[in-house]
């Protein structure tokens, strides 16, 4: 039996102290590291408990953005006026993800750092995962792939980032603000997770020993905005596409845009050359047939998911119809 120490961080010198340890990871509700930790995927040694730490608070800032603490769960995220009100992207991507239970528990800061749900990487008992022990092969490529990667993915590592809160936060141009021993740094939410490539185990550009305190949103840029996720059933279900779509429209014709899709890469994806082919120009059907043919152009399918890269397409479509207003 692998013994284990549990310690609850005063403050976050306190638990960035605690942190260094080889071994130690940092625990807030819990949700996703306990359950790796009973199947055995992780093996911390030490737990440092920061879910105590003065990080729940959401509120304006003076240049009108607004900052959630890394320590907010889920539903206080979801619910808070402010959210619902200036960014309701953000309020219902949480609000598809997991069950009531779960985003009372969750929290914001855990959900970036949420491993995949890859059915290879949590049940050793199905083959071989370099997620979970780099070099030892990519069990799903030659298996049942249909909820993988079809963008981004290589040949070491062909899982799907499962947060819906990240894909939001990536079409509202988010930060990330990780405390680090001597200091702060701040880390775009579009550069946070990491495509696989030759380094599948590492989820997200984290260090050992760092610590997420918070969340900042800038001040709104979309007033018509729209998250569609496609599952396979109507709750309690990762994506199998999702959609975060945000437009900024000059009487009918699209000034800017995002368009970030979920269940499709290692990462939440953001389709540069749909934003490209919207602007400037009106949300009439050619043009957004056209910007959801560019965003999966360099889409590879695999044996079983193929379907994905038609039902990614006209979630595009649908999502921006929606979020613009257009029947």
């Amino acid at each position: 039996m692998q013994s284990i120490s549990y310690e609850r961080a005063r403050d976050v010198p306190h638990a960035l102290q605690l942190g260094r340890d080889p071994g130690a990871r940092f625990i807030g509700g819990g949700t996703n590291l306990l359950d790796l930790y009973k199947s055995g995927i992780e093996r911390p040694l030490r737990l440092v408990d920061v879910s105590r730490l003065d990080l729940s608070g959401i509120g304006e800032l003076p240049d009108g953005a607004l900052r959630i603490g890394a320590t907010a769960t889920n539903t206080a995220a979801a619910n808070h006026p402010l959210v619902r009100q200036r960014y309701r992207l953000l309020s219902d991507a949480l609000l598809s993800g997991a069950s009531a239970q779960l985003r009372n528990m969750a929290t914001v800061g855990g959900n970036l750092l949420q491993r995949t749900r890859c059915y290879y990487f949590t049940d050793p008992a199905l083959g071989p995962c370099n997620k979970r022990t780099p070099g030892a092969g990519c069990a799903a490529l030659d298996g049942f792939n249909r909820i993988h990667a079809i963008l981004g993915a290589s040949v070491h590592c062909i899982a799907v980032n499962p947060s819906d809160m990240a894909v939001a936060l990536v079409a509202l141009d988010a930060v990330v603000r990780v405390a680090q021993p001597g200091g702060e740094r701040t880390v775009p939410v579009l550069d946070f997770h990491r495509l696989p490539d030759e380094r599948p185990q590492d989820d997200t550009v984290i260090a050992p020993g760092e610590l997420i305190t918070a969340i900042d949103l800038p001040p709104p840029r979309f007033t018509n905005t729209h998250y569609l996720k496609v599952r396979d059933r109507a709750s309690y279900a990762f994506a199998l596409v999702s959609v975060a779509a945000a437009v900024d429209l000059d009487g009918g014709v699209v000034r800017d845009a995002r368009v970030v899709l979920g269940g499709v890469a290692h990462k939440p994806w953001r389709a540069f050359a749909a934003e490209d082919a919207l602007r400037g120009q009106p949300l009439a059907a050619p043009v957004l047939e056209r910007a959801s043919e560019a965003a999966v152009e360099n889409a590879r399918p695999l044996a079983h998911n193929g379907f994905k890269v038609e039902l990614a397409r006209r979630a595009i479509e649908r999502a921006l119809r929606t979020a613009g207003g257009v029947a």
